[in-house]
């Protein structure tokens, strides 16, 4: 199959709505002589295109191949100053903005006190909507126009602006160290993934005790106490303390229920703290607590006032239905799940430019577990087998890894034997070859190896002998992550005691209400 090749400015072009291109239209033809110039010939050609393709450009006579990375290049930037002008992309930092760009226009032509006055009115702004940044700047201009004795100002005003900019600039060096600090975690948890025993476990409590900045919570602002929530949260997400993880991303989001307009001006940082409220609570079971929470973000995304821009779009698809899927995996309704399915391969499709790769696998492979919970064996197999094949994916090795294992499962249980033997070995061998293998999967390892001599007879004593040791871990604090992808245990149960899956997760589930 050939790559696809990517193109910034096609992908942009294929992003805008037909009111954005009428506009981009317009913007263009406000001088007559643009309305049949070259850039907006490339626009109509890349606009019927399917998939960028230079030979098919340059068939058109009126581009030439030396004109086209400038062409490209002007219209890129022409699209951008469109769009920048649309109401339906104006929001408070592009009017702050445009704020300050004025008051520097009026400085420059000598209008010192109308640039005073915008500068106020920015500032004003920002602060009022945790625009910290952009206040600094701000005063910064404010201490330029004030500096040069130009206005008269007050006599004391040099001493506000310098106890403002002192004020503000500390609040931003808290939460550059935050931010950092979150970002770092995040790069670990990439790289390494969540703690392992008591010794990674206390490297990183030291590392994030070492970069935690001292300061009170009650001295902080709306954007302090996010990214101070956010580093708690991944910290506990590493070292899979996931009722922490529950306690800080609710508080995480309890912010933005106090101060609403944030939402509206955030809402990717308050979708993204809605999700991790989500998995938290996946992570501890809290069936009732994940209802609740998953009703009150369906709530939010369906209000008017909530922004509907691409990435807030797509992003609030994978999330929503994500933990849409997790609640019938809680529940242990898999028939009923199945009714997302249509839905979720629909948001696939239609945001399928602004999703990567790894999150349509983990659709794939909840897709899957729906159907082997259901007994549905083969269209289990066909879903984990898009994961399986795709070759280019580079993907946590975890999922992989239970992608392989519940893959053999479904085949056991459809009796496809004729495959199992073939697929014990290249199950095995892809196992052995990963690194810091958990002990469950460890145990999987062992149980496969030896389950093709095993007589038909004695299976279901090796799954009594496999289910007490997985049982001695489910409760482990660094293994018992690992039963949430594939509730293996469950399975075992089912096999041994004569009773479906989903009976087996349900009764589990009574208890947890």
């Amino acid at each position: 199959m050939p790559k696809v090749i990517k193109d910034p400015l096609f992908d942009l072009i294929k992003s805008l709505s037909k009111s954005e291109k009428r506009q981009f239209k317009l913007y263009v033809g406000r001088l007559g002589t643009n309305e049949e110039s070259k850039f907006m010939q490339l626009l109509e050609i890349l606009d019927k295109l399917q998939q960028y393709d230079e030979k098919e450009i340059l068939q058109h006579k009126n581009i030439k191949k030396r004109q086209l990375s400038n062409l490209k290049a002007h219209l890129y930037k022409q699209i951008l100053i469109s769009l920048r002008l649309n109401p339906m992309h104006q929001n408070i930092r592009l009017q702050i903005r445009e704020q300050l760009d004025f008051a520097t226009i009026l400085y420059h032509k000598g209008l010192y006190n109308q640039s005073l006055k915008l500068l106020e009115k920015a500032k004003t702004l920002a602060l009022s909507n945790e625009e910290k940044n952009m206040a600094y700047e701000i005063i910064e201009l404010e201490k330029v126009i004030e500096s040069q004795y130009i206005t008269r100002s007050i006599s004391n005003r040099a001493d506000e602006l310098t106890v403002e900019a002192k004020n503000i600039s500390q609040l931003n060096v808290i939460s550059s160290k935050l931010s950092n600090l979150s970002l770092q975690l995040y790069g670990i948890f990439l790289k390494k993934g969540y703690v392992k025993n008591d010794e990674e476990f206390r490297e990183i409590t030291q590392y994030f005790k070492d970069r935690l900045p001292s300061v009170a919570i009650e001295d902080m602002g709306f954007r302090e106490k996010l990214w101070w929530y956010k580093a708690h949260l991944w910290y506990s997400f590493l070292v899979q303390d996931f009722l922490s993880c529950y306690r800080y991303a609710l508080k995480w989001t309890d912010l933005f229920y106090e101060q609403p307009n944030m939402m509206v001006l955030n809402p990717v940082f308050f979708i993204r703290g809605k999700q991790y409220l989500l998995e938290a609570l996946f992570f501890i079971q809290d069936i009732p607590r994940f209802k609740e929470a998953l009703l009150k973000f369906e709530e939010v995304l369906q209000k008017d006032s909530f922004p509907v821009r691409e990435n807030v779009q797509s992003l609030a698809f994978l999330y929503l239905y994500s933990h849409k899927l997790n609640l019938h995996f809680m529940e242990g309704t898999f028939q009923e799940g199945t009714q997302w399915v249509p839905k979720v391969l629909q948001g696939i499709k239609t945001y399928e430019s602004k999703l990567d790769e790894h999150h349509i696998m983990i659709f794939y492979y909840k897709i899957a577990c729906l159907y082997f919970g259901m007994g549905d064996n083969k269209k289990c197999i066909e879903y984990l087998h898009k994961i399986i094949s795709n070759k280019s994916l580079e993907m946590r090795e975890d999922l992989l890894c239970y992608s392989r294992i519940l893959n053999l499962v479904a085949h056991y249980e459809a009796g496809e034997d004729y495959h199992l033997e073939r697929l014990i070995k290249s199950t095995y061998k892809f196992l052995i070859k990963m690194e810091d293998l958990y002990q469950v999967q460890k145990e999987m390892i062992q149980f496969l190896r030896n389950l093709g001599d095993i007589y038909p007879h004695e299976i279901k004593s090796e799954f009594k002998k496999l289910h007490a040791k997985l049982k001695a871990l489910e409760d482990d604090p660094y293994e018992r992550r690992s039963f949430l992808y594939l509730d293996i245990i469950s399975w075992l149960e089912s096999n041994i005691e004569g009773r479906s899956i989903p009976e087996i997760i349900q009764k589990k589930a009574l208890t947890r209400k």
